[in-house]
C-alpha cells in the first residue's frame, strides 16, 4: 500500500449508518475520501459531517455512474488505494411473495453493484503504475449459508462472495499480488436498515444472535485494512455456526425453527422494552 501524502478512497452507500462510519474511519486515517450514496442529501450531509474530500450521487447498479465516481476520486487524489463496497438493500419474505422488481433490486444492488465497484477499483489500482490497493466488501453471514425469510438477499450475498473470491484468485493467477480483496461478513448490525426490521417477523434470523454494534464492524474494517483477509465473519462463533450449517444442510433445516423463534423473541423483547439507547 502506498504511503504517499495523498491516498484516495471511495465508500459506496456512505450517506448514513455503517457506510458513513467507514468513511469517517478512512478520513481519520488520512485518506482523501469520496462519499457516495443514492440519496443526494445524505451524501452531502455525511461528507460535511465527517470532513470527507467530496461526495457524489451514485446508483451502484449503473456501471457508468460507478466509473464516474472512480474518475472523480482519481481527479481529486490522483489514485485510489481503498475502495469499500458497502451499498446494500434488504427486503424480507419468502421469495414467492416478492415481486420481480424486488428480486431484481436486491440482486442488482448487492451483487452487480458490488461487481461494478470491484472492477472499477481494480482498473484504477492497476493503472496507477504501482498495481496496489485494497477492495473491502461489506457482505453478510447470509452470503455463507441459508437464511429463512431472506432467500433472495442470501442469494445476492452468495454471489457477492463468489465473485470476490474468484476475482481475488484471478488476480493472483495473473501475478497481481498487490491488490487485495477482503469480504467482511457480519451478523445482524444495529443500523437503520436493521432497526427498520424490528416488527418484521421475516427478519427474525438477523436478531437470533448477538446484535452487532457499528463500532464492532468498524474495528473489523480497520483490522483488514492493516491485515487483508479474504473472509472475516462477525462474530467468529456465528461464522463457525453458519459454516457448519452449510456443510450439513439437513441438520440446519431441523434447527431452523428454533433459531428462527429465538430471533422472534429478541424482536419482541426490543419492542416491549423499547429500542436500545444507541439507536442508529
Amino acid at each position: 500500500m502506498s504511503t504517499g501524502a495523498r491516498r484516495g478512497a471511495v465508500v459506496t452507500g456512505s450517506g448514513r449508518g455503517l457506510g458513513k462510519e467507514i468513511a469517517r474511519l478512512l478520513v481519520t486515517r488520512g485518506y482523501d475520501v469520496l462519499v457516495t450514496d443514492l440519496d443526494e442529501a445524505a451524501a452531502r450531509a455525511s461528507a460535511d459531517e465527517i470532513g470527507a474530500a467530496g461526495w457524489r450521487v451514485v446508483d451502484v447498479r449503473d456501471e457508468k455512474q460507478v466509473l464516474a465516481a472512480r474518475d472523480a476520486a482519481l481527479a481529486r487524489a490522483g489514485r485510489i488505494d481503498v475502495w469499500v463496497n458497502n451499498a446494500g438493500v434488504l427486503i424480507t419474505g419468502p421469495a414467492w411473495e416478492q415481486s420481480e422488481e424486488q428480486r431484481r433490486l436486491m440482486v442488482e444492488v448487492n451483487a452487480i453493484g458490488m461487481m461494478n465497484g470491484i472492477l472499477a477499483a481494480i482498473a484504477a489500482m492497476r493503472d496507477s503504475g504501482e498495481g496496489v490497493g485494497h477492495v473491502v466488501n461489506i457482505v453478510s453471514l447470509a452470503g455463507l449459508t441459508a437464511v429463512p425469510g431472506e432467500a433472495v438477499y442470501a442469494a445476492s450475498k452468495h454471489a457477492a462472495i463468489g465473485f470476490s473470491l474468484s476475482t481475488l484468485t484471478d488476480l493472483r493467477l495473473a501475478g497481481i499480488d498487490g491488490i487485495d480483496i477482503s469480504c467482511i461478513c457480519p451478523d445482524g448490525i444495529w443500523t437503520p436498515m436493521l432497526h427498520d426490521k424490528l416488527e418484521d417477523p421475516q427478519s427474525a434470523l438477523s436478531f437470533s444472535g448477538k446484535l452487532l454494534q457499528t463500532s464492532e464492524v468498524i474495528a473489523a474494517v480497520a483490522h483488514v485494512l492493516d491485515h487483508p483477509k479474504p473472509v472475516t465473519t462477525l462474530p467468529k462463533w456465528r461464522g463457525g455456526l453458519v459454516r457448519f450449517g452449510d456443510t450439513f444442510p439437513r441438520v440446519a433445516l431441523r434447527l431452523a425453527p428454533q433459531v428462527f423463534e429465538q430471533g422472534r423473541k429478541a424482536q419482541r423483547k426490543f419492542l416491549a422494552k423499547g429500542v436500545p439507547d444507541d439507536k442508529p
